[in-house]
């Protein structure tokens, strides 16, 4: 995944050139853990917090927290939001990505996803739950039409309302969870975006029903999408797999056609993951 920061340090030698010392070794690893410690704050109920709610939390002064939140913020592991406030930064999508990866999510859902793209002839893909209750495409199996949905955001967060992806991993969220993301203010991508709670509460037991959610250009227009969900061995949904395509060429009965195409392929990378047949 390309970046725009550069992760490279030089390690610091003495006037002779020798290795770092003892005391600034020791300093080196207070400042790690007292990094980790400010990342360990923030979670699916806190994603967002201040200096000062950091620095209570940790115990650290003020001057401190802000210190490591600059250094942490100069390499993408946080990021400044809302004037003081903060969330977790690009770096740790990509680290979260490369888990994934070893997780071989999208090594097992590649082959089906290119069988599913060339059964529907459109765009295939594949959508990750990330830490902070929002979502991301991690894969594609991009459609050979002329006229396709390309994904140009892989590893950004996206809200989980706006979309068919989305909305599949939202309905089937814990409880605590789901009352986390609807209190949050939402954005409307479209005009068809879903934005009010109790809307888009009513829409999540239609999805878990059917087994399949439906965007018609709620996220970007005139893209019409169906998605279904992906489940680990454990039986959670971790991901989702999505079918997307112009609504020129996605009628709502072609809709529910795909949707079910969709829920059994998602069904069959679950099986490759350890999942329990439905």
């Amino acid at each position: 995944m390309r970046s725009g920061y550069d992760y490279t340090r030089s390690v610091s030698t003495g006037r002779s050139g020798s290795a770092t010392s003892p005391e600034r070794s020791r300093s080196g690893v207070q400042s790690i853990d007292r990094a980790v410690a400010l990342l360990r704050c923030f979670t699916p109920q806190r994603p967002r917090l201040g200096v000062s709610a950091l620095a209570r939390l940790t115990g650290l002064s003020t001057s401190t927290t802000f210190r490591l939140l600059a250094a942490l913020q100069a390499n993408g592991v946080v990021r400044q939001v809302n004037g003081p406030s903060y969330e977790l930064g690009p770096l740790l999508l990509q680290l979260a990505d490369t888990v994934m990866s070893g997780f071989d999510l999208r090594e097992t859902a590649l082959p089906v996803m290119r069988a599913l793209r060339d059964a529907t002839d459109e765009t295939v893909g594949l959508h990750v739950l990330l830490p902070n209750l929002t979502r991301s495409v991690v894969d594609q199996a991009e459609s050979r039409q002329p006229l396709r949905r390309t994904y140009t955001e892989i590893g950004e967060p996206i809200p989980l309302h706006q979309g068919a992806p989305g909305k599949l991993l939202l309905a089937h969220l814990p409880e605590r969870d789901l009352e986390e993301v609807l209190s949050r203010p939402h954005a409307r991508a479209t005009p068809s975006t879903p934005i009010e709670p109790d809307e888009l509460r009513a829409l999540l037991p239609v999805i878990r029903e059917r087994g399949y959610s439906i965007s018609l250009g709620e996220r970007v227009p005139g893209i019409r999408t169906v998605a279904a969900a992906i489940r680990d061995h454990t039986g959670r949904v971790m991901a989702s797999l999505s079918v997307s395509g112009p609504e020129i060429r996605m009628p709502e009965e072609r809709l529910h056609e795909i949707g079910a195409l969709t829920r059994e392929s998602a069904g069959q990378i679950s099986h490759l993951l350890g999942a329990a047949d439905e």
